[in-house]
């Protein structure tokens, strides 16, 4: 992507109150180039305000320098909804963010994931079940995706590294910022042995309507979304909610009755989310992207092995080569889309598929 494609994405996405799934109507027929050189009735006939049309058409220079400065530094990338490094399952997400700025390893990114989310103020035995669940995720292939809060969060993170796994950090404030500074040493490793990902400009402060933008963030990442310890109201659930909504498995770990940290996860499983005692029950889950995982992590892909069976047949039946959507796919194979999602992830992984804005397009022929 050219300093002039990237200035555009920057400014459509410093639009204030323009969503990404206003972003993404706004993309259905034209560029972010192409809106910057429209006139103002053309954005107007677009559904953009007065005050948005400004916002775009007269962007504040010196944070849209400072953000391309930014992603000069090593290891430091900024991905639009376009690039090839966006994560995947995010993009289908109803409201993707259309810009992402990472600092680590923007590759893995698109592996597959398991979030462990929880309590801020933790028990010992719910730190310690963050920790080894994490730990065991991270030794299986599957990258740790959490959001860098005090306890569940943190120790989660820690159990990845210490497997030498790869994991994520969602924040919800610039990665400049990084909340609670109590974990920017955390933030170092993190970087080092995977990524720290956000939506919000490198140098924003973290604010209390950021988080829950960054806890669909989280969910959208991943396949799964495992919640260790949790209030009846707490940030967890929010995600927990996000990701049924968006069609991804929710594991809760159950605890006693009289634990109030424990309500919120014995009231997941009431209301369906799977109950888990060890992380074998999460493999049973999503297993299939294990395998996927390992065989890309050793070099050989599925793609290639002998005697290969076409996987899913029916569903590369419903893929052609121009862009379908998600809801069309499951449509057409019967299926909810939370089973069809993995299945695509697989498919990509094993070079059947692509993700491209829209949907996905079959890449190769059995």
């Amino acid at each position: 992507m050219t300093e002039t494609e990237l200035i555009a994405w920057l400014q459509l996405a410093a639009v204030p109150s323009l969503g990404g799934s206003r972003i993404q109507r706004l993309l259905a027929d034209s560029t972010p180039q192409q809106l910057a050189a429209m006139t103002v009735e053309q954005l107007q006939q677009r559904g953009l305000t007065a005050k948005q049309i400004q916002a775009f058409l007269q962007p504040n220079q010196s944070r849209l320098q400072q953000a391309l400065q930014w992603q000069h530094a090593p290891q430091q990338h900024i991905l639009t909804l376009t690039s090839l490094h966006y994560p995947h399952l995010l993009k289908q997400i109803a409201s993707p963010p259309p810009i992402l700025f990472v600092r680590g390893d923007v590759a893995c990114l698109g592996a597959p994931q398991i979030a462990v989310i929880g309590s801020r103020s933790a028990s010992i035995d719910g730190r310690e079940s963050a920790f080894h669940f994490a730990k065991a995720l991270a030794a299986n292939h599957y990258v740790v995706t959490s959001g860098l809060a005090l306890g569940i969060d943190g120790q989660a993170h820690q159990g990845a590294l210490q497997a030498g796994g790869l994991t994520i950090a969602v924040l919800g404030s610039g990665l400049d910022q990084v909340y609670p500074a109590r974990h920017r040493s955390l933030a170092a490793s993190i970087a080092e042995q995977g990524a720290l990902v956000s939506e919000f400009w490198p140098q924003e402060q973290p604010r209390p309507q950021n988080f829950p933008r960054r806890n669909r963030v989280i969910s959208g990442l991943s396949a799964g979304v495992l919640v260790i310890e949790a209030a009846q109201k707490s940030g967890s659930l929010i995600t927990a909610r996000y990701a049924l909504e968006q069609g991804r498995e929710v594991f809760a770990l159950p605890g006693s009755i009289h634990n109030p940290a424990s309500r919120g996860c014995n009231a997941l499983i009431k209301s369906g989310a799977k109950l888990v005692e060890s992380p074998a029950d999460i493999y049973e889950e999503v297993g299939s992207l294990t395998e996927c995982a390992i065989n890309n992590q050793i070099g050989v892909p599925l793609a290639t092995k002998e005697n290969e069976e076409l996987p899913f047949p029916a569903l590369l039946a419903n893929v052609g080569t121009e862009a379908t959507p998600v809801d069309v796919v499951a449509e057409r194979c019967k299926q909810p889309i939370h089973q069809i999602l993995p299945q695509l992830l697989e498919l990509e992984l094993s070079g059947w598929v692509t993700a491209v804005p829209g949907g996905y397009i079959r890449t190769r022929r059995g």
